[in-house]
């Protein structure tokens, strides 16, 4: 397994800390870029060193987390080449790596339970992008994306 990006805000970094334990026990390398407590800091900060790691290839893919999750995806989504996806149920988290190559999982330290996070990143880290026909419609995200 490739390396995680792990990156949050105070409202996500209880959450972080579960699944960094839930990476560990099943073997799965990751590096952290923050936070590290739950005093506040703002989570385009701490997105960003995390998906500039998956954009530059240090890292496989990204596991962010703020209160929401929400916040945290938009901010992700502003970096060339970050597919970020906020899922909170198995089904988007699977099918946004399926079908969108989604490479980045935002999920809300105050939406979802550790246990259902550790499902929703199990299925991310585990499923495969199929390609094919929805192969065009990622390159058309890339082409907006260009097109700024």
């Amino acid at each position: 397994m490739s390396m995680i990006a792990l990156g949050a805000d105070h409202g996500g970094y209880e959450l972080k800390e579960a699944v960094k334990k839930h990476l560990d026990e099943i073997g799965v390398p990751y590096k952290d870029f923050g936070c590290f407590s739950t005093e506040s800091v703002d989570y385009p900060d701490m997105a960003e060193p995390a998906c500039r790691a998956v954009v530059a290839g240090e890292c496989d893919k990204a596991l962010l987390f703020c209160g929401t999750g929400v916040g945290i995806s938009i901010a992700a989504n502003k970096i060339h080449g970050i597919r970020a996806c906020c899922c909170s149920d198995y089904f988007s988290a699977k099918y946004t790596r399926m079908h969108n190559d989604a490479n980045a999982l935002c999920l809300g330290g105050r939406v979802v339970g550790a246990g259902l996070a550790i499902e929703l990143v199990d299925v991310f880290l585990n499923t495969e992008y199929e390609g094919g026909r929805h192969a065009k419609r990622v390159a058309k995200i890339a082409a907006l994306e260009e097109k700024g």
